[in-house]
């Protein structure tokens, strides 16, 4: 995308540095996350946020601190807190409509939803797709992903315009087959795709996220267990990645229950921010191709801009495009991407809900999109992670010991380190003035926004520098 560089910030009132006030939860953040806790459970609370007086890449709190926000939500905001564009899109009569008459978009859409889609969402559909189900969340997207899968396989198997027998309904109301069919989708050790019923059977990231649920019994196959970095170990990840490739075509082939779908992360966020190269997902697609299995990318972590493509599988250079690719988080709204028209369901109602989306979560990523394209901000995350990863590069030079396997090289600012600290360093980061995050069993991750730039990297590696001395 193009556009005019966002270095002279949106934010002219952005501080020119984090402020700490106060131990972090302070007094008056303290109090507050104490009235929470009785009728919210707070056990996971990071930081109680003071949205009101956040800008830019700064979250403040209760009690006066200000952190740059390197964690952005869980990688979910793209342009800044506060940001004047969307502030602009939120205030606008087309927004307010769409709060207040809220549609059941799949009964009485309003009329305008295919202008915003096709200015929205559509203007920026991955390369061979173009068209989308909207839904209301990443695990939404994923889960109504897994239908369509299902229900593809079975009319490709069934016959094309061959109708229902008696049999299959009355057994579907059964949860059993023929209706309920012995079929799977085929996930990744390590994987995250969500905590509803189906995308938490394809989730394999932490065991806190599956106990005591119900789950079906689908196929998990390796992810390559990479060296890092990549380009200096490409012989031995080559060999770990061919290995991992031919047990997924096994377990495709082999598995007792029909494998209707793969799903992969470009990028294993939840996982621990693990990468494997282009060609194994070159390679994959061809076995999903070769295999008549859907080839499902889950993008809702990796998609809008944070890797320097819009998209993290375009980095692949695939020879066609991905079935489906799923978003949320920096889009702010949340479905899937198709281009196969067979994926709309047969008959009416089968991939079905009141919401189906929310218009003006759609008005909001449009003017998300606008302003990514206004600023230049895919290439510019790109410059930025260069800066940034070199800058990282340093640091582990200096301290070998502490930041171990940096990762995310030629990635934009989708950037990772190990450290045996690290859940140390997450603490001691907010008392040095930085909001940062965690994946995995010991992984640092940064999800800075797309207006990130040099000298908040800058902040960043110092007060990096300085926990690791102290």
């Amino acid at each position: 995308m193009s556009g005019s560089s966002p270095d002279q910030s949106v934010f002219p009132n952005e501080p020119d540095g984090p402020v700490v006030r106060t131990a972090i939860p302070g007094p008056r953040s303290k109090e507050a996350i104490q009235n929470l806790d009785r009728v919210f459970d707070t056990r996971s609370v990071s930081l109680l946020a003071n949205y009101k007086d956040s800008v830019g890449n700064y979250i403040a709190d209760l009690d006066g601190n200000l952190l740059l926000d390197v964690y952005g939500q869980i990688a979910s905001i793209p342009l800044g807190y506060n940001n004047p564009a969307l502030l602009a899109a939120a205030s606008s009569p087309e927004m307010a409509s769409s709060i207040i008459n809220r549609p059941a978009l799949g009964n009485f859409p309003q009329h305008d939803w295919a202008e915003i889609l096709e200015t929205g969402l559509l203007k920026v559909a991955p390369k061979g797709l173009n068209q989308v189900f909207t839904a209301t969340a990443g695990s939404d997207a994923v889960e109504t992903a897994f239908k369509a899968a299902f229900m593809y396989r079975r009319r490709r198997e069934r016959g094309e315009d061959v109708e229902f027998t008696p049999e299959e309904m009355s057994s579907s109301m059964n949860n059993s087959s023929p209706g309920s069919p012995e079929l799977s989708i085929l996930s990744f050790r390590l994987g995250f795709h969500g905590r509803l019923f189906g995308s938490l059977s394809a989730t394999r990231s932490r065991p806190i996220h599956k106990l005591d649920i119900p789950a079906f019994d689908w196929p998990q196959a390796p992810f390559p267990h990479s060296l890092y970095p990549l380009e200096e170990h490409a012989s031995e990840n080559a060999e770990e990645e061919a290995r991992c490739l031919a047990e997924i075509e096994s377990l495709i082939q082999n598995f007792p229950r029909p494998v209707a779908a793969i799903i992969i992360e470009p990028i294993q966020a939840e996982g621990g921010d693990n990468h494997a190269s282009p060609a194994f997902f070159r390679s994959l697609r061809e076995i999903t191709a070769r295999n008549q299995v859907l080839f499902i990318v889950d993008e809702v972590q990796t998609g809008i801009g944070a890797t320097g493509k819009f998209w993290a599988h375009e980095h692949w250079d695939l020879a066609s495009p991905p079935d489906i690719v799923t978003f949320s988080k920096k889009a702010q709204a949340a479905g899937w991407y198709y281009s196969n028209p067979l994926l709309r369901p047969n008959k009416p109602y089968r991939q079905f809900n009141t919401w189906l989306g929310d218009p003006s979560r759609a008005i909001l990523f449009r003017a998300i999109i606008e302003e990514i394209d206004r600023l230049g901000l895919v290439e510019h995350t790109r410059r930025v992670g260069d800066y940034l990863f070199a800058g990282l590069e340093n640091l582990a030079r200096r301290f070998p010991d502490e930041i171990l396997n940096l990762r995310g090289k030629g990635q934009g600012t989708f950037i990772a380190f190990d450290s045996p600290r690290r859940d140390d360093i997450i603490r001691r980061a907010k008392n040095v003035g930085v909001n940062i995050g965690g994946s995995g069993e010991r992984a640092v991750r940064l999800r800075p926004m797309l207006i990130f730039s040099n000298p908040h990297v800058d902040i960043l590696l110092e007060a990096l520098e300085k926990i690791i001395h102290d």
